[in-house]
């Protein structure tokens, strides 16, 4: 059983992360050959100012 964990900055639609579980296990389906239902998708929301890129945060960067 997969089990593939995705970080991403917070502010995504829910219609987002749904496709994105989707996208995430149709590649793990075609790579590893194992059926679908196998495939577990962990998606952590970061906070933007919790989340740093050369010494600023996320939220500071405006992303």
């Amino acid at each position: 059983m997969p089990i593939i964990q995705a970080h991403i900055l917070e502010g995504r639609s829910t219609e987002q992360k749904r496709a994105l579980i989707r996208s995430i296990t149709e590649a793990v389906v075609r790579s590893l050959g194992v059926p679908g239902e196998s495939v577990r998708v962990i998606i952590s929301e970061m906070e933007k100012d919790a989340y740093g890129i050369g010494g600023r945060t996320a939220k500071e960067l405006g992303r």
